[in-house]
């Protein structure tokens, strides 16, 4: 919408046409009385309506679409139970700094309190857990809400955003003019800061760089290689760093990241918080710099040598810019360590990759579907110990094509993540990682795929316990409860009788003909494997 114009009708019609204006094309439901008129304003405006079996499935495929657009994803979740099941999907989303939006429907305003059907006040549960949530309490202002809504969304630090519609609100018309949707404020970086951290590089003789999410969301992976390429910096990326700059780049490492943190002089940390995935931001003797998006999310629990915030786009560019006047002391002798690291450590999997053990080892799993996985596959993770084997084997080479729970560790994302991506990647191959511990939690969507016509290919890590619980337990107390599932467990009939493919798969030389045969198939399917329940991923991580 170029210019303002006048829009009248029902205040579903009023937030459905506030929504577009941010190029949002799909939500996210369950079907519920309370939301009904926003479904028809879907219908009205051309807007795809993808209804799920769980609302938790329906607010994290939201998270999809935002993880893969880079737009607001939103989810609308009928009243009371409805908001409530998509709660550990909104934290999730909260601890990701995903643009989420949730519209919640709400029991009538005119007869608030009298005990109306799944009433229940959501704002104050939503409220720690978003960056705003609000109640709607006139129906001309529907339109100014959602823009409050979107932008809290995708303004950085970005997060979801919960807004509140009242079911009569919703059904009642009003007349409103509607301009192009608001933008966010630029975030541009201190000079200055920036000045001291590429001081910093250039004067450092092990310099190691560490990529997150955040530098994703601000599309910055142009300046960020322009950046690394001229200070001649080694990076390492985890979440949706993952692919900002190519895993076969000369400058880019996965495997040596214990050395490049331990030995670094100099790590330089962007775009991801300093929790217990980088140690809590103690990397041996080396000096810390924090750049983050905004000033609030530089870490204070570390001493830093040097922090910056803003949009990173112009962050790289700014450091980029100065590395190129800058005389830098030579890394090549620190990059060559690396290189010579990663490469042994390559060539150490090779064996893992393609053993031929009985049971079958996860390794073996992966090794099937790096030879199946094209280049520009997106690959999510759903699961504990079996998925922690995809982030050590399966490299990124593009931005946007890796998608994990991230740090809060919530299992269950992967249908919701996986429906995202194949509505926005009609064309490109979508592989699910799933322990089977995490596909209880969300199975049932796999009739969503169905019902949407929506290929998927889910590779299921069968070991029948909860492995990430098993075996500390087992070391800690030498017993383990609570940490066993059904051995073998037919999943992938549960697949075949919602419509889908599913294949049991029990020796090693199987594995890659039912990957096949399941990207073949022109539909979701499971390839469900079974896996060693002896084998125990080798986690150096603590957790808290």
């Amino acid at each position: 919408m170029s210019e303002t114009a006048l829009v009248e009708g029902s205040g579903g019609l009023l937030a459905v046409e506030a929504l577009r204006r941010f190029g949002v094309d799909t939500i996210f439901t369950l079907s519920g009385g309370h939301i009904f008129p926003v479904y028809d304003g879907c219908v009205k405006t051309g807007v795809r309506i993808v209804d799920t079996r769980h609302e938790q499935t329906a607010t994290f495929a939201a998270e999809g679409m935002a993880k893969l657009t880079r737009k607001p994803g939103v989810a609308v979740l009928t009243a009371g139970p409805g908001v409530t099941n998509g709660v550990s999907a909104v934290t999730t989303a909260h601890a990701n700094g995903s643009p989420v939006v949730v519209l919640g429907g709400r029991a009538p305003q005119a007869r608030w309190g009298q005990g109306s059907l799944q009433e229940f006040d959501h704002v104050p549960l939503l409220t720690p857990i978003t960056n705003r949530s609000a109640t709607a309490t006139d129906t001309a202002a529907f339109p100014a809400e959602i823009d409050a809504t979107v932008l809290a969304a995708i303004t950085a630090h970005r997060g979801p955003a919960f807004l509140d519609l009242p079911m009569d609100l919703q059904f009642s018309h009003a007349g409103v003019e509607l301009g192009p949707a608001p933008t966010v404020p630029s975030r541009e970086p201190d000079v200055d800061r920036i000045g001291d951290i590429a001081r910093l590089v250039a004067d450092a003789d092990r310099p190691t760089l560490v990529i997150g999410t955040d530098v994703y969301w601000d599309g910055a992976w142009e300046s960020l290689r322009a950046f690394v390429e001229t200070a001649r910096i080694p990076v390492f990326m985890n979440g949706m760093g993952r692919g900002l700059v190519p895993a076969d780049h000369e400058l880019a490492f996965s495997r040596a990241r214990s050395i490049g943190l331990r030995e670094a002089d100099l790590v330089v940390v962007a775009g991801t918080p300093l929790d217990f995935r980088l140690g809590f931001g103690r990397f041996g003797d080396a000096r810390v710099v924090h750049i983050a998006d905004t000033a609030d999310q530089v870490a204070s629990h570390v001493e830093l040598a040097a922090s910056a915030w803003g949009d990173f786009d112009l962050v790289f560019e700014a450091l980029a810019e100065a590395a190129g006047v800058a005389a830098p002391r030579d890394h090549s002798a620190w990059t060559e360590k690396l290189r010579g690291e990663e490469s042994a450590r390559r060539e150490a999997e090779t064996p893992l990759l393609t053993a031929s053990t009985d049971p079958i080892r996860p390794s073996r799993v992966y090794g099937e579907v790096i030879r199946a996985m094209d280049r520009d596959a997106v690959v999510i993770c759903d699961g504990g110990d079996f998925v922690s084997y995809a982030g050590k084997f399966i490299d990124s080479f593009e931005p946007g094509l890796w998608m994990d729970p991230g740090p809060f560790g919530c299992l269950g994302t992967g249908l919701g993540y996986a429906i995202a991506a194949r509505t926005v990647h009609p064309d490109r191959q979508v592989f699910m990682m799933m322990g089977d511990g995490a596909i209880g939690f969300s199975a049932m969507d796999f009739d969503t795929l169905v019902r949407f016509q929506l290929p998927v290919v889910a590779i299921c890590g069968n070991n029948g316990i909860w492995g990430l619980e098993k075996h500390p337990m087992q070391a800690l107390y030498g017993y383990d409860v609570a940490a066993d599932l059904q051995p073998g467990c037919r999943y992938d009939e549960v697949v075949t009788g919602l419509g889908g493919h599913g294949e049991l798969v029990t020796q090693p030389a199987e594995i890659g003909p039912a990957i096949q045969r399941a990207l073949d198939c022109g539909g979701p399917a499971l390839v469900n494997v079974v896996t060693d329940p002896a084998d125990v991923y080798p986690r150096s991580s603590v957790l808290g």
